[in-house]
């Protein structure tokens, strides 16, 4: 029988293989047995593998007597090892349940402390424990979460009646409240339960135990878990673990308290210790916003001009204890650690250790440092940065000498800058954001219910709230900008208002969030583009040298190909011609052309066209002057350009002197029933052939106009879009080559160019070894071959895809990350056959998928030469490319 629950701290072993993997036994569980195993103080525990949760999901969530028996053996090495028995009514274990899936998913899944208690046992931990009032407060504690978490009642119910409590004996702090007030409070709570559910609450700590471990697997499939995952990628199927703890106490008085901490900090990369504390607290009081916390060091606490102790201030002793730790953990796992801690009456226990999220700011200087440290070399420096988190550092910041109307300051939770119209509650976020409505999300404190309204928001706001609770923790894991503990925010949710301050704003109305220093403004602010040196610069530098593919852009602008010359494009990969048609100044002509009755007429139309083509190209090849070119000749259908209003076709009646009845007639001859599989692509170049005749001439002309200016020519790569066949491609081809040879002896010069296809049509990725005797090159146009290989439109399979990702039909929306067992198999087969027929065949890639890091890194197994993303995603790419390459090293 393979084992499913694995020990550790006390005299349990680790020689097991099985019992140090994260894939198995989760982040949590396997970095406990970890921290165990070094030497450091983590209660006993035991924990239950994810290869349990999937089947405990798939089998009908139910536990085989198996596990039991397995869980029953565990819970013995707890209690030989605490001394103390389970529902021991003298001097009874208490203990944590927790989830810990394979990667950190903070705040998705649920959470039960001091379970064991019920109506005896609180006794008996009153007189162990030699403090009445802080074994109430552990019961009145224990009955609301697990009402929460395993009950599913209200927890706002219970949150009512403490506040009642409070109010009705005159305390503002729930450390005021004494063992009177909290058994009257656990009274109280009995009762809720009684009359929420019809039946007392549970007093049988083994069914307390089981019902908490159902209830952390059942938390694999809440709502909040699977939008956590379906915004990170995470696959539905890896299931979380549960890790059952002795607890520990920090809400035993004022020698007693929790924290979570940083060994650098995850805002800046900064190398210093980073954190919060609460005396006389548990953990949920800090990373759930219910009080805001205290600094952990005496400079953050004077930095912050904060009167409230610090920890090294208030506890020195247990202080330096957790400073050695620091430096233990961080130089054991070579990673900056998120760290939860609890000291009970001076004792300092260690609950938690994993890799700490981090902005992509700090990534990138904690990565940079720790090579200067000798802690880590640069292979490991580029493989640790996440790609995707770059993105947080290529767009605009708040003008540092712009005005700033400042309404209040909170903590900086999560830096950067971000403006938006106030919005109070996830789900309007959502719907406004879908609008195109840039907005903030603004809360008492935010809840892991809240995860769709955050990813929609720029930024949060929340009242309540440290540094590292659930709103800071995920914004800074999503990039956005997060203000916390805004103390002097309150909100009217019934008047849909705010109050900031002195201020008070309306629903609706603009704001500003300083991430970074925690100001909020009102309006929006200015803002300025980024500084792409120092630790970008360095680690770009060393991704460069490790990756094997190049990189370049889409761009058909010459800001767009600055732009991405500036990120480190080295060429253009996909330049769309039909984008430059639409232009205002000679939509007309190309109307003109498109409604011609014959050939005459449309190269009479082509003709005015061609200048403009020439110095579009022109401008183009200025900036990316030595570097190669990929120009896609045109591709949508002709129906794209047409006039759609009466008005259109007068004004376009008058410009070009035919008829609107006529133009409306030929209009409605070229009318499709599906344009997108209809006539376009090189369908057009063969049968209006004087299109692409106008269109190579723009391009080769151009070409050597900067050649001659420059001396320095740019490599054209003429692109034959739509091709499935042979005989599509020599067409086109021929045509090209002709027109170059044409321009080359009106200009005097010859130059260095290709003509290829792109491959987007399934036969084209069969078919590759025929194409391929005619082309130089393939790109993949994967935003097509993904449309073609699956039957499914782009534009409209949004109304789907969400719930065929929830539902595991797709691991991954197709179109933003390659379908590999599909699409990817083509792919596959066109650059297998088309090599076979030509070894020198240049291979790329030029669809979305060119910036998405898990595409990048199949087409690095596939053997593609380049890829080629928007100019912001470059940067995005390059690290991609070299992760890639030193995953396969």
């Amino acid at each position: 029988m393979v084992k499913q629950v694995y020990t550790f701290g006390g005299d349990a072993r680790h020689d097991d293989p099985r019992a140090r993997d994260k894939l198995l036994l989760g982040g949590k569980g396997a970095n406990l047995a970890e921290m165990a195993s070094i030497g450091l103080p983590v209660p006993p525990g035991f924990t239950i593998t994810t290869e349990e949760c999937v089947k405990y999901l798939n089998e009908g969530a139910d536990f085989s007597d198996a596990l039991r028996a397995e869980v029953a053996g565990a819970l013995g090495h707890i209690e030989k090892t605490v001394g103390k028995k389970l529902g021991d009514a003298a001097d009874p274990l208490l203990v944590s349940v927790r989830s810990g899936a394979r990667v950190s998913m903070p705040g998705m899944m649920d959470t039960v402390l001091n379970l064991g208690l019920n109506d005896e046992t609180v006794v008996g931990l009153a007189r162990t424990s030699g403090d009445e009032r802080f074994a109430w407060d552990s019961y009145r504690r224990f009955i609301q979460m697990y009402s929460d978490v395993v009950l599913g009642l209200d927890h706002g119910l219970f949150e009512e009646a403490l506040e009642i409590a409070k109010e009705d004996n005159g305390f503002l702090n729930d450390v005021e409240m004494g063992s009177k007030e909290w058994h009257a409070l656990v009274d109280e709570y009995k009762a809720i339960v009684v009359a929420e559910q019809g039946e007392p609450f549970p007093q049988d700590v083994n069914d307390q135990l089981w019902g908490a471990i159902r209830a952390v697997f059942d938390s694999w499939d809440s709502e909040r878990a699977k939008i956590y995952r379906r915004l990170n990628g995470i696959p539905a199927d890896w299931g979380t673990a549960v890790n059952v703890q002795a607890m520990v106490f920090g809400n035993m008085g004022e020698t007693s308290a929790t924290g979570v901490a940083f060994t650098r900090d995850p805002s800046t990369g900064e190398k210093a210790y980073y954190g919060e504390w609460l005396a006389n607290a548990q953990g949920e009081d800090v990373v759930a916003g219910i009080r805001t916390p205290q600094y952990l060091t005496r400079k953050a606490r004077e930095d912050a001009s904060a009167k409230p102790l610090s920890m090294q201030e208030a506890m020195p002793e247990a202080y330096g204890e957790l400073e050695q730790v620091f430096g233990t953990l961080e130089s054991h796992y070579r990673d900056m650690q998120d760290i939860e801690f609890t000291v009970e009456r001076g004792k300092l226990w260690m609950l938690q250790t994993r890799t700490g999220k981090r902005t992509a700011k700090a990534a990138l200087k904690m990565a940079v440092d720790m090579v200067g440290e000798g802690l880590i070399d640069e292979a490991t420096a580029v493989a640790r940065v996440d790609p995707m988190a770059l993105d947080q550092l290529l767009h605009p910041t708040l003008d540092p000498d712009a005005p700033r109307d400042i309404l209040g300051r909170g903590l900086p939770a999560s830096p950067g800058a971000a403006s938006g119209a106030i919005v109070l509650d996830a789900d309007t976020a959502e719907k406004r954001a879908e609008l195109g409505e840039a907005v903030i999300l603004v809360r008492i404190e935010t809840s892991p219910e809240d995860i769709h309204g955050m990813h929609a928001a720029k930024g949060i706001l929340t009242a309540r709230g440290g540094m590292t609770s659930h709103a800071a923790v995920v914004a800074r894991g999503m990039g956005r900008p997060c203000v916390s503990g805004a103390s002097g925010l309150s909100i009217d949710r019934n008047a849909r208002t705010v109050r900031i301050g002195h201020r008070e704003l309306r629903e609706g109305e603009v704001i500003t969030l300083d991430g970074a220093s925690g100001d909020i403004m009102a309006g929006e602010v200015p803002t300025i583009e980024p500084e792409l040196a120092g630790d970008f610069g360095t680690l770009m530098e060393w991704a460069d040298g490790k990756r094997r593919m190049r990189v370049r852009t889409n761009a058909e602008t010459p800001a767009d190909c600055r732009m991405a010359r500036q990120f480190g494009a080295e060429g253009i990969g996909l330049c769309r011609t039909e984008h430059m048609f639409f232009d205002e100044d000679r939509i007309s002509a190309v109307r003109q052309m498109i409604l011609a009755e014959n050939e005459k007429g449309r190269r009479a139309a082509l003709a005015k066209l061609l200048p403009e083509q020439r110095g579009d190209f022109h401008a183009i090849f200025e900036v990316m002057a030595g570097l190669p070119v990929t120009i896609r000749l045109l591709d949508p259908p002709l129906h794209e350009f047409l006039p759609q209003e009466d008005e259109d076709f007068e004004e376009l009646a008058d410009a070009i002197g035919i008829g609107a009845d006529t133009l409306k007639r030929r209009a409605g001859e070229l009318h499709e029933f599906n344009p997108m599989l209809g006539h376009r692509g090189c369908r057009l170049g063969i049968t209006y052939p004087e299109i692409y005749e106008m269109q190579a001439r723009a391009i080769f002309e151009a070409a050597c106009d900067v050649a001659a200016q420059s001396g320095e020519a740019p490599i054209p790569e003429v692109m034959i879009p739509l091709v499935a066949t042979r005989r599509e491609l020599e067409l086109m081809r021929t045509l090209v080559e002709r027109v170059a040879s044409a321009v080359f002896e009106e200009k005097g010069r010859e130059l260095d160019y290709h003509v290829g296809t792109m491959i987007e049509l399934p036969r084209a990725s069969l078919m590759a070894s025929e194409i391929a005797k005619e082309a130089a090159f393939f790109s993949f146009g994967t935003n097509d071959l993904t449309q073609t290989t699956l039957g499914i439109s782009r534009d409209d399979a949004g109304r789907f895809l969400g719930t065929y990702v929830e539902k595991g039909v797709f691991a991954r929306d197709p179109f933003v990350s390659i379908d590999r067992d599909g699409v990817g198999q083509l792919v596959r087969l066109g650059v297998e056959r088309g090599r076979a027929e030509r070894p020198d065949l240049k291979l790329g890639i030029c669809g979305e998928h060119g910036g998405d890091p898990a595409s990048i890194a199949f087409c690095e197994e596939v053997g593609l030469d380049y890829v080629s993303a928007s100019p912001y995603r470059v940067p995005i790419a390059r690290l991609a490319a070299a992760q890639a390459a030193l995953a396969r090293d």
